[in-house]
């Protein structure tokens, strides 16, 4: 089960926003596995991806389009990844999108495929191209929810995010879901997230909010270290809720739509990692006094990717040994040990790199018994601070891996 707070929100309606999905039976019969979404002329869009070098044939053809055009179309298939499916995997992914572009009225460039599911294996494309138009005859602007079932694979629950805000005197949304377990490691990006507002936003800043909003959101979390050959981040602004466009990041309202995309991909980022496969904890993994970020997000990624300090934070074992080895193993460079400082939430565990004084084992069981913990370390060399979020690694995340393909 998911740790802490995971409910969805209420789903706001994005004006130029329309979803729809099918049972298209891609792999698992009885469950929505296709989900389209439709934008309505004019919007513009953008996307982020993974860094995958095997990264799947759907990911090649989005970043294409993209490129060539804004799409007034997505599709998105679970169940299977078509990654590592070669020449037929691309062809495939090619004619989903031009048979939706026939059904719909728009050219193939318009419409950007995804997937997510198994890996090596070739898409029931008979299936998933007879979902197409039973998914197009469903299209509203109020299925976030359906579309966030839609998309999941191993996730236990669906994720969105939602919030208004307004400009100008005028509402506008933002609105977004992910899907996410496992296979979570950072380098844009190890999900599949899709966010629109009703917001007038030029092309060029869509791009730029979304790779900031990214950087610290999505490019924050880990659950066991892989990263994902599929997964994507769109970002749309369609612009239907009137006002003028925003086109200069100078403009005072790009600042609130900055603040608004910033919580909406943090929390979406977040429900990935509360969902990690088998997770029981949550935990903020703080690095502070850094020479720079760069080293800050090294020790955080080295603490939060260590199978030892995720074991021993799941059997609740206050082992700090592991902590200090992950700092030590993370590759900066004349770290000084004995300026080292570690917290467990608000108690200290570490000081000048070697146990505090008034620390007690009783203390850190304490702490890493809770759901939610944070581990703050301080390394007395500089102002810079950055953070990460990860789980625990427990039984279950093995069980849920060996049997993936069941």
């Amino acid at each position: 089960m998911a740790v802490g707070d995971v409910a969805m929100p209420q789903m706001h309606v994005v004006q130029g926003v329309k979803i729809g999905s099918a049972e298209a039976y891609v792999r698992y019969p009885n469950r929505r596995d296709v989900v389209i979404f439709e934008f309505a002329a004019g919007s513009n869009a953008a996307g982020v991806f993974t860094q995958n070098a095997f990264c799947a044939a759907p990911v090649h053809v989005s970043k294409a389009h993209l490129i060539e055009s804004n799409p007034r179309y997505l599709v998105i298939n679970t169940g299977n990844a078509n990654a590592g499916t070669g020449k037929t995997g691309m062809l495939n992914a090619k004619q989903t999108c031009e048979k939706l572009a026939q059904l719909a009225g728009v050219t193939a460039a318009e419409v950007l495929p995804f997937s997510t599911g198994v890996i090596g294996e070739q898409l029931p494309m008979e299936r998933l191209l007879a979902g197409l138009q039973p998914a197009l005859d469903t299209l509203k602007p109020d299925a976030w929810v359906d579309a966030a079932t839609g998309i999941m694979t191993t996730d236990t629950t669906p994720k969105g995010a939602s919030e208004q805000f307004e400009l100008d005197g005028i509402t506008y949304s933002m609105t977004g879901i992910s899907k996410g377990a496992g296979m979570i490691r950072p380098n844009m990006a190890t999900m599949l997230s899709f966010v629109a507002t009703d917001a007038p936003i030029s092309r060029e800043l869509v791009q730029q909010l979304l790779k900031i909003t990214v950087e610290q959101s999505f490019n924050r979390i880990t659950v066991d270290g892989d990263t994902s050959t599929n997964d994507s981040c769109i970002f749309v602004a369609t612009g239907q809720a009137g006002g003028v466009e925003i086109t200069s990041a100078e403009d005072a309202r790009y600042a609130v739509v900055l603040e608004v995309l910033t919580r909406v991909m943090k929390r979406l980022a977040q429900l990935i990692v509360r969902d990690g496969e088998g997770a029981t904890k949550f935990i903020t993994v703080t690095v502070e006094g850094g020479a720079d970020t760069q080293e800050c997000c090294d020790i955080a990624y080295s603490i939060a990717h260590s199978p030892l300090v995720k074991t021993a934070i799941f059997a609740s074992d206050p082992n700090w040994g592991r902590i200090l080895a992950a700092i030590g193993y993370a590759g900066v460079k004349n770290l000084d040990v004995e300026k080292i400082q570690v917290w467990l939430d608000d108690v200290q565990i570490c000081k000048d790199g070697g146990a505090a004084e008034d620390y007690t084992e009783e203390a850190g069981a304490r702490i890493m018994a809770q759901a939610e913990m944070t581990i703050r370390v301080g390394l007395g060399r500089g102002d810079a601070k950055d953070t990460v979020y990860t789980c625990d690694l427990s039984y279950d995340y093995v069980k849920i891996n060996a049997d993936y393909r069941s």
